[in-house]
């Protein structure tokens, strides 16, 4: 068998490749596909300042997602704002296991995207301990009523609640 030192030792690179994925995989995300994204997609400019965004009733989307990117230490990306809504209804955390299982979520959604199908393949070829959970991620987005078309920046008013209810009442059911 293994002597503690082995054990020790091998610990101590598994927590350091885990650290290395992560950080991979943050700089491919921020620093090489949101960028190109922004180009090729041009996206919708977000609407809103935070200064706005903070003035929306509680238990709206739009407050819940001041909350979250203060919780988060976050700023508001304007081309990203659409992702960090979806991490708040889908429910999934900013982890390298919440960002899989959320694309995993929107895969099985019928959302095919380039950022998508890089990250699920990303996460399983580099996260196995986190294959359950993506794949339960998956099977929730096919029970799910589509949202990709969903009108991000219109439903910011809207109760979190009831929006996630939208999302989840065929899953749970």
């Amino acid at each position: 068998m293994f002597n503690h030192f082995e054990l020790q030792s091998a610990f101590k690179m598994h927590k350091q490749i885990i650290k290395f994925r992560s950080k991979l995989l943050v700089y491919l995300t921020h620093k090489m596909a949101l960028p190109v994204l922004r180009i090729i997609r041009k996206p919708e400019i977000f609407p809103f300042s935070l200064h706005e965004l903070e003035r929306f009733p509680d238990g709206t989307l739009g407050s819940d997602l001041v909350y979250f990117l203060h919780e988060k230490k976050l700023d508001l990306l304007p081309y990203y704002a659409r992702h960090d809504i979806k991490h708040i209804l889908l429910e999934y955390d900013t982890t390298d296991e919440g960002e899989g299982c959320l694309q995993c979520f929107m895969l099985g959604n019928g959302h095919l995207s380039f950022p998508v199908i890089a990250t699920v393949l990303y996460g399983l070829i580099t996260m196995p301990e986190y294959w359950k959970a993506f794949k339960k991620a998956y099977i929730r987005g096919k029970k799910a009523p589509p949202i990709s078309k969903w009108k991000w920046f219109e439903i910011l008013k809207e109760p979190t609640a009831g929006l996630k209810n939208k999302i989840n009442e065929i899953y749970l059911s």
